[in-house]
Protein backbone atom coordinates (compact mmCIF):
# COMPACT_ATOMS: atom_id res chain seq x y z
CA UNK A 1 0.00 0.00 0.00
CA UNK A 2 1.47 3.34 -1.09
CA UNK A 3 0.68 6.09 1.40
CA UNK A 4 0.73 9.79 0.48
CA UNK A 5 2.24 12.50 2.62
CA UNK A 6 0.72 13.11 6.04
CA UNK A 7 -0.42 16.68 6.69
CA UNK A 8 -1.56 18.79 9.62
CA UNK A 9 -5.30 19.27 9.09
CA UNK A 10 -5.73 21.38 12.22
CA UNK A 11 -3.20 22.70 14.72
CA UNK A 12 -5.58 21.80 17.53
CA UNK A 13 -3.15 21.67 20.46
CA UNK A 14 -5.41 19.12 22.20
CA UNK A 15 -3.96 17.95 25.48
CA UNK A 16 -5.43 14.47 24.92
CA UNK A 17 -7.29 14.48 21.62
CA UNK A 18 -9.39 11.36 21.12
CA UNK A 19 -12.47 9.69 19.68
CA UNK A 20 -12.86 11.35 16.25
CA UNK A 21 -16.03 10.54 14.34
CA UNK A 22 -17.35 11.87 11.03
CA UNK A 23 -20.82 13.44 11.11
CA UNK A 24 -22.00 12.90 7.54
CA UNK A 25 -25.12 15.03 8.07
CA UNK A 26 -23.18 18.15 9.05
CA UNK A 27 -19.95 17.47 7.19
CA UNK A 28 -17.97 17.74 10.41
CA UNK A 29 -15.46 15.76 12.39
CA UNK A 30 -16.39 15.51 16.08
CA UNK A 31 -13.60 14.84 18.57
CA UNK A 32 -12.91 15.19 22.29
CA UNK A 33 -10.03 16.56 24.33
CA UNK A 34 -10.29 14.24 27.31
CA UNK A 35 -8.29 16.05 29.96
CA UNK A 36 -9.08 19.41 28.37
CA UNK A 37 -12.76 18.66 29.12
CA UNK A 38 -13.98 19.81 25.73
CA UNK A 39 -15.86 18.44 22.72
CA UNK A 40 -15.10 20.01 19.33
CA UNK A 41 -16.68 20.15 15.91
CA UNK A 42 -14.48 20.87 12.88
CA UNK A 43 -15.21 21.19 9.18
CA UNK A 44 -12.55 20.63 6.50
CA UNK A 45 -14.25 23.41 4.54
CA UNK A 46 -14.71 26.08 7.21
CA UNK A 47 -12.45 25.08 10.11
CA UNK A 48 -13.56 24.91 13.77
CA UNK A 49 -17.36 25.10 13.94
CA UNK A 50 -18.25 24.68 17.59
CA UNK A 51 -16.84 23.70 20.98
CA UNK A 52 -18.44 22.81 24.30
CA UNK A 53 -16.89 22.55 27.74
CA UNK A 54 -17.92 19.83 30.19
CA UNK A 55 -17.32 19.21 33.87
CA UNK A 56 -14.98 16.25 34.11
CA UNK A 57 -12.91 14.16 31.73
CA UNK A 58 -14.80 13.41 28.52
CA UNK A 59 -13.75 10.07 27.08
CA UNK A 60 -15.99 9.98 24.02
CA UNK A 61 -18.69 11.73 22.01
CA UNK A 62 -21.02 9.40 20.07
CA UNK A 63 -23.44 10.66 17.42
CA UNK A 64 -27.16 9.97 17.95
CA UNK A 65 -29.73 9.07 15.32
CA UNK A 66 -32.15 11.75 16.53
CA UNK A 67 -29.48 14.44 16.77
CA UNK A 68 -27.16 15.44 19.57
CA UNK A 69 -24.53 13.31 21.25
CA UNK A 70 -23.85 10.75 23.93
CA UNK A 71 -20.98 12.04 26.05
CA UNK A 72 -18.90 9.77 28.26
CA UNK A 73 -17.98 12.01 31.22
CA UNK A 74 -16.16 10.39 34.14
CA UNK A 75 -18.57 7.70 35.44
CA UNK A 76 -21.61 8.83 33.44
CA UNK A 77 -23.04 8.47 29.96
CA UNK A 78 -24.79 11.76 29.26
CA UNK A 79 -27.36 12.47 26.54
CA UNK A 80 -26.82 15.92 25.09
CA UNK A 81 -29.66 17.21 22.91
CA UNK A 82 -29.19 19.59 19.97
CA UNK A 83 -30.50 22.45 22.12
CA UNK A 84 -27.75 21.85 24.68
CA UNK A 85 -29.89 20.24 27.37
CA UNK A 86 -28.37 17.22 29.09
CA UNK A 87 -29.50 14.25 31.16
CA UNK A 88 -27.71 11.20 32.53
CA UNK A 89 -28.41 8.03 30.59
CA UNK A 90 -26.44 5.57 32.75
CA UNK A 91 -23.56 5.37 35.22
CA UNK A 92 -20.96 2.72 36.00
CA UNK A 93 -18.20 1.97 38.50
CA UNK A 94 -18.95 4.96 40.70
CA UNK A 95 -17.32 3.10 43.58
CA UNK A 96 -13.97 3.14 41.74
CA UNK A 97 -12.55 6.65 42.02
CA UNK A 98 -9.65 5.92 39.66
CA UNK A 99 -11.93 4.69 36.87
CA UNK A 100 -13.84 6.53 34.16
CA UNK A 101 -15.52 5.85 30.83
CA UNK A 102 -13.13 5.86 27.89
CA UNK A 103 -13.75 4.85 24.27
CA UNK A 104 -17.41 4.41 23.26
CA UNK A 105 -18.95 3.46 19.91
CA UNK A 106 -22.35 2.66 18.46
CA UNK A 107 -22.72 -0.61 16.56
CA UNK A 108 -24.52 -0.91 13.19
CA UNK A 109 -27.81 -1.65 14.97
CA UNK A 110 -27.61 1.48 17.16
CA UNK A 111 -26.50 -0.07 20.45
CA UNK A 112 -23.93 1.78 22.52
CA UNK A 113 -20.70 0.05 23.54
CA UNK A 114 -18.91 1.85 26.36
CA UNK A 115 -15.55 0.87 27.80
CA UNK A 116 -14.11 2.00 31.09
CA UNK A 117 -10.48 2.43 32.11
CA UNK A 118 -8.31 2.61 35.19
CA UNK A 119 -6.37 5.88 35.26
CA UNK A 120 -3.61 4.02 37.13
CA UNK A 121 -3.81 0.95 34.85
CA UNK A 122 -4.92 -1.43 37.59
CA UNK A 123 -5.17 -4.85 35.90
CA UNK A 124 -8.73 -6.17 35.75
CA UNK A 125 -10.29 -3.01 37.24
CA UNK A 126 -12.26 -1.94 34.16
CA UNK A 127 -14.86 -3.42 31.81
CA UNK A 128 -16.79 -3.13 28.56
CA UNK A 129 -20.53 -2.41 28.64
CA UNK A 130 -23.40 -2.61 26.13
CA UNK A 131 -26.52 -0.45 26.15
CA UNK A 132 -29.58 -1.21 24.04
CA UNK A 133 -31.60 1.94 23.21
CA UNK A 134 -34.20 2.21 25.96
CA UNK A 135 -32.50 -0.56 27.97
CA UNK A 136 -30.15 -0.88 30.92
CA UNK A 137 -26.37 -0.78 30.87
CA UNK A 138 -25.03 -4.36 30.83
CA UNK A 139 -21.46 -5.51 31.43
CA UNK A 140 -20.29 -7.81 28.64
CA UNK A 141 -16.53 -8.05 29.28
CA UNK A 142 -14.70 -7.72 32.58
CA UNK A 143 -11.07 -7.89 33.61
CA UNK A 144 -9.81 -5.06 31.40
CA UNK A 145 -7.56 -2.13 32.33
CA UNK A 146 -8.03 0.44 29.54
CA UNK A 147 -10.88 -0.35 27.17
CA UNK A 148 -10.05 1.17 23.79
CA UNK A 149 -10.42 0.68 20.06
CA UNK A 150 -13.94 -0.63 19.36
CA UNK A 151 -15.09 -1.35 15.79
CA UNK A 152 -16.97 -3.71 13.45
CA UNK A 153 -16.10 -5.46 10.20
CA UNK A 154 -17.89 -4.37 7.00
CA UNK A 155 -20.25 -7.36 7.20
CA UNK A 156 -21.01 -6.60 10.86
CA UNK A 157 -20.17 -10.10 12.04
CA UNK A 158 -16.82 -9.41 13.71
CA UNK A 159 -16.11 -6.93 16.49
CA UNK A 160 -12.61 -5.64 17.23
CA UNK A 161 -11.46 -4.52 20.66
CA UNK A 162 -8.29 -3.26 22.31
CA UNK A 163 -7.46 -3.43 26.02
CA UNK A 164 -4.40 -1.24 25.66
CA UNK A 165 -2.07 -2.58 28.41
CA UNK A 166 -2.55 -6.10 27.05
CA UNK A 167 -0.64 -4.98 23.91
CA UNK A 168 -3.16 -6.95 21.81
CA UNK A 169 -5.74 -6.47 19.09
CA UNK A 170 -8.63 -8.86 19.72
CA UNK A 171 -11.48 -10.02 17.49
CA UNK A 172 -14.84 -11.40 18.65
CA UNK A 173 -17.70 -13.06 16.85
CA UNK A 174 -20.64 -10.63 16.81
CA UNK A 175 -24.35 -11.44 16.50
CA UNK A 176 -26.01 -8.43 14.84
CA UNK A 177 -29.49 -9.49 15.94
CA UNK A 178 -28.75 -9.73 19.66
CA UNK A 179 -25.46 -7.92 20.14
CA UNK A 180 -23.97 -11.03 21.73
CA UNK A 181 -20.19 -11.45 21.50
CA UNK A 182 -18.23 -14.69 21.71
CA UNK A 183 -15.01 -16.44 20.74
CA UNK A 184 -12.66 -13.66 21.79
CA UNK A 185 -9.22 -14.25 20.31
CA UNK A 186 -6.04 -12.27 19.77
CA UNK A 187 -5.22 -11.62 16.12
CA UNK A 188 -2.20 -9.33 16.59
CA UNK A 189 0.25 -8.35 19.32
CA UNK A 190 2.23 -5.13 19.60
CA UNK A 191 5.71 -5.11 21.06
CA UNK A 192 5.74 -2.62 23.99
CA UNK A 193 8.78 -1.00 22.40
CA UNK A 194 6.58 -0.09 19.42
CA UNK A 195 3.99 1.78 21.51
CA UNK A 196 0.64 1.20 23.18
CA UNK A 197 -2.27 0.09 20.94
CA UNK A 198 -4.96 2.75 21.30
CA UNK A 199 -7.96 3.71 19.17
CA UNK A 200 -8.92 2.01 15.92
CA UNK A 201 -11.10 2.31 12.87
CA UNK A 202 -12.13 -0.10 10.10
CA UNK A 203 -11.96 0.59 6.36
CA UNK A 204 -14.35 -0.58 3.66
CA UNK A 205 -12.04 -3.47 2.76
CA UNK A 206 -11.98 -4.75 6.33
CA UNK A 207 -8.56 -3.36 7.24
CA UNK A 208 -8.12 -2.45 10.91
CA UNK A 209 -6.19 0.79 11.53
CA UNK A 210 -4.68 1.02 15.03
CA UNK A 211 -2.91 4.04 16.55
CA UNK A 212 0.24 3.35 18.57
CA UNK A 213 0.38 5.81 21.47
CA UNK A 214 3.97 6.73 22.43
CA UNK A 215 5.04 4.85 19.29
CA UNK A 216 4.56 7.60 16.73
CA UNK A 217 2.90 5.26 14.23
CA UNK A 218 -0.34 4.00 12.74
CA UNK A 219 -0.77 0.39 11.61
CA UNK A 220 -3.18 -1.36 9.26
CA UNK A 221 -3.92 -5.00 10.00
CA UNK A 222 -5.78 -7.46 7.79
CA UNK A 223 -8.83 -9.15 9.35
CA UNK A 224 -6.62 -12.14 10.23
CA UNK A 225 -4.11 -9.91 12.01
CA UNK A 226 -1.48 -9.77 9.27
CA UNK A 227 0.39 -6.45 9.40
CA UNK A 228 -0.17 -4.74 6.03
CA UNK A 229 1.06 -1.19 6.63
CA UNK A 230 3.13 0.69 9.20
CA UNK A 231 2.85 4.47 8.89
CA UNK A 232 5.46 6.57 10.65
CA UNK A 233 4.04 9.83 12.02
CA UNK A 234 5.56 13.22 12.80
CA UNK A 235 4.21 13.10 16.37
CA UNK A 236 4.87 10.73 19.27
CA UNK A 237 1.34 10.26 20.60
CA UNK A 238 -1.33 9.37 18.03
CA UNK A 239 -4.55 8.33 19.74
CA UNK A 240 -7.36 7.38 17.34
CA UNK A 241 -8.02 7.31 13.58
CA UNK A 242 -11.32 7.95 11.78
CA UNK A 243 -12.33 8.21 8.14
CA UNK A 244 -14.04 11.40 7.04
CA UNK A 245 -14.86 13.67 4.15
CA UNK A 246 -17.79 13.39 1.71
CA UNK A 247 -16.52 10.11 0.28
CA UNK A 248 -14.83 8.87 3.48
CA UNK A 249 -11.51 8.90 1.62
CA UNK A 250 -9.51 10.89 4.19
CA UNK A 251 -8.08 9.27 7.30
CA UNK A 252 -7.97 11.70 10.22
CA UNK A 253 -5.94 11.04 13.35
CA UNK A 254 -6.17 12.72 16.74
CA UNK A 255 -2.98 13.16 18.77
CA UNK A 256 -1.90 14.32 22.24
CA UNK A 257 0.83 16.06 24.20
CA UNK A 258 -0.41 14.25 27.32
CA UNK A 259 2.46 12.26 28.87
CA UNK A 260 5.17 14.26 27.08
CA UNK A 261 7.89 15.80 29.22
CA UNK A 262 8.33 19.60 28.94
CA UNK A 263 11.42 18.96 26.81
CA UNK A 264 9.53 16.58 24.51
CA UNK A 265 6.62 18.99 24.23
CA UNK A 266 8.99 21.81 23.27
CA UNK A 267 10.47 19.57 20.59
CA UNK A 268 6.97 18.71 19.28
CA UNK A 269 5.13 22.04 19.09
CA UNK A 270 2.38 20.45 16.97
CA UNK A 271 1.65 17.67 19.47
CA UNK A 272 -2.12 17.55 19.89
CA UNK A 273 -2.75 18.42 16.23
CA UNK A 274 -5.27 16.70 13.98
CA UNK A 275 -3.42 14.81 11.23
CA UNK A 276 -4.80 13.70 7.86
CA UNK A 277 -3.87 11.73 4.76
CA UNK A 278 -5.53 9.76 1.95
CA UNK A 279 -4.66 6.06 2.36
CA UNK A 280 -6.15 4.90 -0.94
CA UNK A 281 -9.05 3.06 0.68
CA UNK A 282 -12.39 4.37 1.89
CA UNK A 283 -13.81 4.12 5.37
CA UNK A 284 -17.18 3.03 6.69
CA UNK A 285 -19.94 5.41 7.85
CA UNK A 286 -19.89 6.14 11.57
CA UNK A 287 -22.80 4.40 13.31
CA UNK A 288 -25.19 6.35 15.53
CA UNK A 289 -26.77 5.49 18.85
CA UNK A 290 -30.54 5.10 18.98
CA UNK A 291 -33.45 2.98 17.89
Amino acid sequence: MTLPEIRIALDARDRLGEGPGWDDERGELVRVDITGSRVHGWSPESGPTWSIEVEGEVGAAVLRKDGGLVLAIDHALVLRDPDGSERVLATAEEDKDENRFNDCRADPQGRLWAGTMSRVRTPGAAALYRLEPGGELEQVLDGTAISNGIGWSPDGETMYFVDSPSQKLDALDFDPATGAISNRRTIAEVDPADGLPDGLTIDAEGGVWVALFAGGALRRYAPDGTLEAHVELPLTNPTCPAFGGPELETLYLTTAWHKLTPEQHAAEPLAGALLAFEPGVRGLPRHRFGG
